[in-house]
């Protein structure tokens, strides 16, 4: 069908298959690599977020405007994962494709995204602290700074179902954007395919577990060390585990249920051998619109 629209993206079925296979290979992928990916992609999401915060902090910005022009500069983070490569725990939540079809075992998948995230907090708390360090956080008078802990405060009161929910549709676009970005053949590809859907959940203030995992730390760090006096409140440990938990939750059912395993029904269940036609040649695939 793409041929026939004259694009060179991949079909839908074949990316399904494209990710399954990436699926397997990042299963199986050793501790020490797997480790290390996952702490970049952990510096990776904080990048993003820290270009997020930067246009957040200008006063002279409209709600809408800040939000949807910080939301399309903080796709940086999920553009460095694909690009440069990197092993990132949202995104590693389509692994349940492969799982599904009994490529990985349970074990398999716990293995990957324990590590990941760990790996992932690792590489964003490191972040905070050589940000902090940097003195970033003191630019625009302080601005930089103040954004942080307003944000961190912020999620640091969501109720368990807020976060939980926030969580579900964040990583429901995050994966739809690895999904297109899988469709694509070029860096150009993966980039416009990566921006819109990141943008929209920033922009909507859905919840991104890793991304706070770095404005959390940062948060502490300038309240408990830096300059800046904030009376609103204080953002604890105990207050960011009561985020994570409820975020990793959500991103986790978003990812790997709403995305991953819905998928997975409508093109690989089933599925023929690696023998057989491509996957987009299949009777299962979806005309484009």
């Amino acid at each position: 069908m793409s041929e026939l629209y004259g694009s060179d993206a991949y079909a839908p079925g074949e990316v399904a298959r494209r990710i399954e296979t990436g699926g397997v290979a990042k299963a199986r992928l050793a501790t020490l690599p797997l480790l290390m990916l996952g702490v970049l992609a952990g510096a990776f999401i904080g990048l993003g977020a820290l270009f997020f915060t930067l246009v957040k902090s200008d006063p002279t910005l409209g709600f809408a405007a800040s939000s949807v022009l910080g939301g399309m500069v903080f796709s940086l983070g999920l553009l460095l994962v694909v690009v440069a490569g990197a092993e990132l725990f949202t995104g590693n939540n389509l692994l349940a494709m492969a799982w599904a079809d009994g490529k990985i075992s349970s074990v398999a998948v716990l293995r990957n995204w324990v590590l990941v995230c760990l790996a992932n907090f690792v590489g964003a708390a490191g972040l905070a602290l050589l940000v902090f360090a940097s003195g970033h956080t003191d630019l625009n008078s302080g601005a930089i700074g103040q954004q942080v802990v307003k944000m961190a405060l912020a999620k640091q009161d969501l109720s368990f179902g807020q976060a939980f929910f926030r969580g579900v549709l964040c990583n429901v676009l995050v994966c739809m954007a690895v999904w297109m970005a899988m469709a694509g053949r070029s860096v150009t590809d993966k980039m416009v395919a990566i921006a819109l859907p990141v943008t929209a959940f920033v922009a909507a203030g859905f919840e991104h577990s890793i991304a706070n995992m770095y404005l959390m730390p940062l948060a502490m760090l300038i309240q408990h060390f830096g300059p800046l006096t904030v009376a609103t409140g204080t953002v604890t440990w105990t207050g960011m585990a009561e985020n994570l938990v409820p975020v990793i939750a959500g991103n986790l059912v978003g990812g790997s249920v709403l995305v991953g395993l819905a998928y997975h029904v409508i093109y690989r269940r089933g599925a023929p051998g690696p023998d057989a036609p491509p996957a987009s040649e299949s009777p299962v695939s979806i005309p484009d619109q």
